[in-house]
């Protein structure tokens, strides 16, 4: 991409803009490719999760690339980053006058620096932008992206998500100014993912696709398209990842299909969904399930209990993404669930609470703080009111 693609584009029954400035890099050369951009007086903080990016030389590797740079480093960053670990990140950051933050690993650690970025120059209470959904950020300092994780989408995204465990909030939060400049896309730093990162990252990335096309019919052909695409293409090669893992060609190819899933192109003018992602949110802060685990769950529920609101594109999905044309239309909705939890099953994401050892879900208690964070109803027409979610979650035991 650009340093600065807009698409601006009316069709027929719907307008939309689409807006992504994010430099681009990709291959094996991508990380010294993509630090060139970062002028040498800028002072860097470099953001990374648990000990492997040490381990395995990534921190090491972009240190070299940034040269003399001043560079200092902001490890531990948990999935799912805590609101108070990376208050620690906004003072050291104030400490060394950092000028510039680069997100190295996953989602969660891109999304740190993202939100480090927002608070060093916000003038209040860093949870409020959080709490606002980011509406009052106004400014923030440049973020680069090196992907170690493909899965969420960050590094070519304003969003961001983090959790306050105190308050037992997990939740998202955008801003235009929180496109990272760069993103350095390199698939051989997948190659030494566990298993269960692959699962999750594919299935995470399903989803996101998922949840931006199956909603209803408005005429989106190219939005469609694209989407039945990346679908297609993570049914194929997401299990080939699991027997293959240093196979290069499928590693890029879900590498790009994630940032693909969630940079805003295939959203764009058509309805979306995201309750499975707001719901799987309590599903992580009370029982500390991954948050691809909680798609894996909710999903296939979700799309029983809503058959009808999503009948159309059900059918559309079933007949072709997974070749259904025998059958009823009820017949192919319930054949298209059926494909869809065993293709979560087979990248190693179990579809039930009780296969992760979950026998005591509070069915009621999620209902609670589902209202008490002001996001019921959910859905792409706010059909999931407490009495829908009561039944989805039903099923997910």
């Amino acid at each position: 991409m650009g340093a600065r693609d807009i698409y601006s584009v009316g069709l027929g029954m719907w307008d939309f803009f689409y807006f992504n400035p994010t430099h681009i890099y990709f291959g094996r050369k991508a990380v010294s490719r993509a630090v060139k951009m970062i002028p040498r007086e800028e002072r860097i903080m470099i953001l990374y999760g648990q000990s492997s990016a040490v381990r395995y030389g990534f921190v090491e590797e972009l240190k070299n690339a940034l040269e003399d740079r001043k560079a200092v480093e902001f490890g531990g960053i948990e999935p799912n980053p805590e609101y108070e670990q990376l208050m620690k990140g906004v003072k050291l950051a104030e400490k060394e006058g950092i000028t510039c933050l680069i997100g190295l690993g996953g989602g969660s650690v891109i999304d740190a620096a993202k939100f480090i970025a927002a608070a060093l120059l916000y003038n209040d209470d860093p949870w409020k932008f959080v709490m606002d959904r980011g509406v009052s950020i106004k400014k923030a300092l440049p973020v680069g992206a090196v992907v170690t994780m493909p899965a969420s989408g960050s590094e070519a995204n304003n969003r961001a998500v983090i959790s306050r465990r105190a308050v037992g909030i997990k939740r998202a939060f955008m801003s235009d100014h929180l496109f990272p400049r760069f993103a350095a896309l390199d698939p051989t730093k997948t190659f030494t993912l566990p298993r269960r990162y692959i699962g999750n990252g594919v299935v995470d990335t399903y989803v996101h696709v998922l949840e931006q096309y199956l909603t209803y019919p408005v005429g989106g052909d190219v939005q469609d398209r694209l989407a039945e695409g990346l679908l297609l293409l993570l049914l194929d090669q997401g299990p080939r990842a699991l027997k293959e893992p240093e196979n290069y060609r499928v590693r890029a190819n879900l590498m790009w299909c994630a940032t693909l899933g969630l940079n805003g192109l295939i959203g764009a003018g058509v309805p979306q969904d995201w309750s499975a992602h707001r719901a799987g949110y309590e599903l992580t802060m009370l029982y500390g399930l991954d948050h691809a685990q909680t798609l894996a769950i909710l999903v296939p529920a979700m799309m029983d209990v809503r058959r009808e609101i999503k009948r159309e594109k059900l059918i559309q999905y079933g007949e072709r993404i997974f070749g259904l044309g025998e059958g009823t239309e009820d017949e192919k909705i319930s054949q298209a669930i059926a494909l869809t939890r065993a293709f979560f099953e087979q990248m190693g994401l179990p579809t039930h609470l009780s296969d992760y050892g979950i026998c005591d879900l509070d069915v009621e208690l999620i209902i609670h703080l589902l209202t008490e964070h002001g996001v019921l109803p959910l859905g792409e027409k706010q059909d999931i009111t407490s009495d829908v979610m009561r039944a989805i979650l039903e099923l997910c035991r």
